[in-house]
């Protein structure tokens, strides 16, 4: 086993979401204020009570082989391209294949392949189903296919927390690199789940925004008027690496994951305790060695629920405090589920080395009970050397990853 590094650093990045294929094209949408919402045109769509979600419109037919197409759910099928950017990234480093390993984390899985293949199974019987379903439905598939196509023979991990996974996966990445578990370890999480049983779901628990008019407007996160999130698919996905082994084959340091923390409620299924939500962020902070002082700017997990957005920001008040800047990037790409927290590390990383923060969108009328300082619209010139990400789930997930510049 090699020495234990001080740092799990940052050297490669990758990301299919609705505002691009690519990390420069995310960020080049987030910092213009470009939406990836847009209303459902399919059939299936018309007799739903929410009618827009954040889609990937990227051509993944252009990106992947068809056996690639074949064989694999659309979820695994995102994680695949955006691991593949981040890896070229990185610098396709040279590492021992046992000190490789893969944490990727998701919500549903391949969620759309159960939903065709039961209904082909209703419709036309069980010699209709497809030889490549259980292979396509397994929430570890992305991190299966991600190993695979990598070599990586260290782990394929996959934690399954709501929409905490992308960012439980970082954080368990970030742990094994630390704990000198591994050199290198592909993290990050995914969702593509844009379909009909998730969409009724979520708004029979009125979580939806119902804004059916106004996609580009929906999700509006801190808005006094927010009445839910908007359903998005996407990846994100990071190349975390000893700083020690990266320093050595003289890898590009993009930052670090410096510190993070994972907890859970035990209270309730869907309502999330503020309380925890504070604990999360210290406990995190603690583990970078950093207090609410040290940290220059904050990727919110704000949804646009009416509910959680309050709560949260009365915990970042209690551990940040009210003059840090604050920004939820949902407002443009909609919740990505599984992979929002991996896309806020994504955005903090930028934010930090280019001193660019992303605003939020669509906050016409500043909730009063908010009380942060919510930045609504591009900040140039930050200084900030750390920043905070957090992502909560229902089950009680709360997780928090501390990022730092490099």
């Amino acid at each position: 086993m090699s020495a234990v590094s001080s740092r799990a650093v940052v050297t490669g990045m990758g990301s299919l979401n609705p505002l691009g294929a690519t990390v420069p094209e995310t960020w080049t949408a987030m910092l213009a204020g470009r939406s990836g919402i847009a209303a459902l045109s399919e059939d299936w769509a018309q007799a739903l009570p929410v009618r827009m979600a954040g889609r990937v419109t990227a051509d993944l037919a252009s990106l992947l082989s068809t056996r690639e197409l074949k064989r694999m759910d659309r979820c695994g099928q995102l994680a695949l391209v955006a691991a593949r950017e981040a890896w070229a990234q990185a610098g396709t480093p040279d590492v021992d294949p046992d000190r490789l390993a893969v944490v990727i984390g998701s919500g549903y899985g391949g969620l759309d392949t159960t939903l065709a293949q039961t209904r082909e199974l209703d419709t036309s019987g069980p010699r209709k189903v497809s030889p490549h379903t259980l292979t396509r439905i397994m929430v570890n598939g992305p991190s299966a296919w991600v190993s695979i196509d990598l070599g990586a023979r260290g782990g394929a991990r996959t934690p399954v927390s709501a929409c905490a996974s992308g960012a439980e996966a970082i954080a368990q990445g970030a742990e094994m690199i630390r704990s000198g578990a591994a050199d290198v370890v592909i993290a990050g999480g995914v969702d593509a789940c844009v379909n009909d049983l998730i969409i009724s779901g979520f708004a029979q628990i009125r979580a939806l925004s119902t804004r059916n008019d106004d996609p580009r407007g929906a999700s509006r996160p801190f808005d006094r008027d927010r009445d839910g999130f908007v359903i998005a698919e996407g990846a994100g996905i990071l190349v975390l690496e000893s700083e020690d082994h990266a320093r050595a084959r003289g890898a590009e340091v993009l930052g670090a994951i410096a510190g993070g923390a994972v907890t859970s409620d035990a209270s309730d299924i869907v309502a999330a305790d503020p309380d925890m939500q504070r604990r999360v962020m210290e406990k995190a902070l603690a583990s970078a060695d950093l207090n609410g002082a040290d940290i220059g700017f904050v990727h919110a997990h704000a949804t646009s629920t009416p509910v959680g957005d309050r709560l949260e920001a009365q915990a970042i008040k209690a551990v940040i405090g009210t003059a840090v800047p604050v920004t939820s990037t949902k407002s443009l790409t909609g919740h990505l589920l599984g992979g929002a927290g991996a896309l806020g590390a994504i955005a903090t990383l930028q934010a930090l080395r280019t001193g660019d923060l992303p605003g939020t969108y669509n906050v016409d009328n500043m909730d009063p009970e908010v009380g942060l300082n919510v930045i609504t619209g591009t900040v140039s010139g930050s200084t900030a050397a750390a920043g905070i990400v957090n992502a909560f789930g229902f089950g009680g997930h709360s997780v928090a990853l501390v990022v730092v510049a490099s």
